[in-house]
């Protein structure tokens, strides 16, 4: 696990936590990695909203490459998880 300073004009971008997790998903991983590999990544997102009282407010993404198909899989889920990773300061 790295933490690493976001770039502003990806932040701009690909607002929301789905379409930023994909970019950087796209970005660091290689098209024909193994998804059951230790080189496919798994990445967790937060949104702008993420932490707020806004509805949906509790959701967070993760984005990765799937072992059912080989492609880019992105789940979305809720609960305490995604506002507490952005509290840590993810």
């Amino acid at each position: 696990m790295k933490k690493e300073k976001l770039d502003p004009v990806l932040r701009r971008n690909y607002i929301g936590a789905r379409g930023l997790g994909s970019k950087l998903f796209i970005d660091e991983v290689d098209p024909q990695v193994d998804p059951l590999s230790p080189e496919n990544k798994i990445v967790f997102m937060t949104g702008p909203l993420t932490g707020t009282l806004a509805a949906s407010g509790g959701r967070y993404n993760v984005v990765t490459r799937g072992p059912l198909n080989g492609t880019i899989a992105a789940s979305n889920s809720g609960g305490s998880f995604g506002p507490e990773l952005k509290y840590a300061g993810y």
